[in-house]
């Protein structure tokens, strides 16, 4: 469908093709089974009159033809006998005695032998050969309502029923055996084309396109849906676009205009602080040289704190809201070289962080041609971890987490893990006084812990960290290490 029909418009086109189809298939259905009750109909009538042509009362009916076999000279002796003409190539064999007795009272039996004439009246027999089948004849309703001619039209239309041309034999009371042409009322040929099956599949067609159709519609829907869920993973488009119907058109449309209004919004606000952070310097610079003619050296560190605290606090809003920006373009980089060299940074600094490298691959290998036990092998320790990220603003997470388990431990140790699709860094302090449920609530912007009075920031260190770990579609979370608390960075790595 068009992607500018609205879902009325589509609704009502799938309900009329629905309905066309369906109407099709009802109407090739009813003539299949028209046609058919028709052909069965006919076939039955001409058993019927066949009856009656084999009695010598009618002519042949037009269709049919009786041809004589070879006479038998005793008549009464083969019927006590029992044979039957011989039919050559043979095949199944289908033997049926249609039993006329006084009055009305008449039988439909499958098989005859011996003794069966003996005070019954005249006796029609049928012998029906097909290389296919065994007509099931002993199903036919047989009663005291039913002439002989009836019987004989009941065996007729089970015939036709089935595609099998048979050759039918029949012998009426004494007379000798005939063979009954009549592949123009069951033959194979003259069966109609028995389209049923073929209004069962147009139909199931039908409501498979239908139900396609609208399963199509609403993973568009849901598609759109899932990609609303994540709007702020790395390398997430600035605007949306999902084909389908005019609706969802007008969805994306509107959901455009928010986040760019949002977005204009952040960058509005970006520009203030950054405005505000550099109008603040020259006042701030004229402070600091004020403060230094001071005498009071306590009262002149004072104020250099304050003056210090207060351009700290501004250069980290407006870090927070470029890292909500997004500005840095992500690119393929090391995550391995990160970590290390921004351990190593530390280490030369003489602060205690260390770095726990991630333990060697272990590869199972085959058995060897001279020996029965498999070998195994390790990869080289020096592995790679490459990542699709932001490598600033990662870098900048990083360190915020090192820097709080150095200011609430007394250590940090850092570690890297990786599968196949993330990336876990772990920093894990020693002697932390916070909990996990204290560190929760730390991750809302300008919360500081309980024992930080002391410690110098500003309470929006891992409110950036929890906004990077989103943009690249991770999580930020702690639990309680063997040591103290432990930071878990979790990334996608593409």
């Amino acid at each position: 469908m068009s992607g500018g029909w609205d879902l009325k418009t589509q609704a009502r086109l799938w309900i009329f093709a629905g309905f066309a189809v369906g109407l099709g298939a009802a109407l090739v259905w009813l003539h299949s089974a028209r046609a058919w009750d028709q052909h069965l109909a006919r076939s039955q009538m001409a058993g019927v009159l066949l009856y009656q042509a084999l009695q010598g009362e009618a002519p042949v009916p037009a269709g049919l033809q009786l041809q004589a076999l070879s006479s038998q000279p005793d008549a009464k002796a083969s019927l006590l006998r029992g044979q039957r003409p011989e039919v050559p190539g043979g095949g199944i064999v289908t033997e049926i005695s249609i039993l006329g007795g006084t009055g009305q009272e008449l039988r439909l039996e499958p098989g005859f032998g011996p003794g069966l004439g003996a005070g019954v009246g005249t006796v029609l027999r049928l012998m029906i050969v097909s290389d296919r089948l065994r007509y099931g004849v002993a199903d036919l309703h047989s009663g005291q309502r039913q002439t002989a001619a009836q019987q004989l039209g009941a065996v007729t239309r089970q015939l036709a029923r089935h595609c099998s041309d048979p050759l039918v034999f029949a012998q009426y009371g004494d007379r000798g055996w005939r063979q009954v042409e009549g592949a123009s009322y069951w033959g194979c040929q003259a069966a109609p084309p028995d389209l049923r099956l073929l209004a069962v599949i147009l139909a199931a067609v039908g409501l498979a396109i239908v139900l396609s159709q609208s399963a199509e519609t609403s993973a568009r829907f849901g598609a759109f849906a899932r990609l609303l869920r994540q709007p702020r993973l790395l390398g997430g488009p600035e605007s949306y676009s999902a084909p389908g119907p005019a609706e969802l058109q007008e969805i994306v449309s509107a959901v455009n205009d928010h986040l760019a209004g949002a977005r204009l919004q952040i960058e509005k606000r970006a520009m203030v602080l950054s405005a505000v952070s550099h109008d603040l310097g020259t006042p701030a610079t004229r402070l600091r040289l004020r403060a230094a003619l001071i005498q009071d050296q306590t009262l002149r560190h004072k104020l250099e704190a304050d003056i210090d605290s207060m351009t700290g606090m501004i250069e980290s809003v407006l870090t927070y809201t470029r890292s909500e920006l997004s500005l840095e373009v992500p690119r393929q980089i090391s995550l391995t070289a990160l970590v290390e060299a921004l351990v190593a940074d530390y280490q030369d600094l003489d602060r205690p962080v260390s770095y726990v490298r991630m333990e060697p691959a272990v590869v199972q290998g085959a058995q060897s041609l001279f020996s029965a036990r498999s070998g195994q092998g390790a990869l080289p320790d020096a592995r790679r971890v490459l990542v699709t990220a932001r490598p600033i603003l990662l870098q900048r997470a990083l360190t915020n987490l090192v820097d709080n388990a150095l200011k609430y431990g007394r250590r940090a140790v850092v570690r890297l893990d990786a599968n196949a699709e993330r990336a876990v860094i772990t920093v894990e302090d020693e002697g932390s006084e916070l909990t996990v449920a204290e560190i929760q609530e730390v991750l809302a912007p300008f919360q500081r812990g309980a024992n930080s009075s002391a410690i110098d920031g500003f309470g929006l260190g891992l409110t950036i960290v929890a906004t990077v770990a989103e943009q690249h579609g991770g999580t930020l979370r702690f639990d309680q290490g063997s040591l103290g608390l432990r930071a878990s960075l979790d990334i996608q790595r593409h």
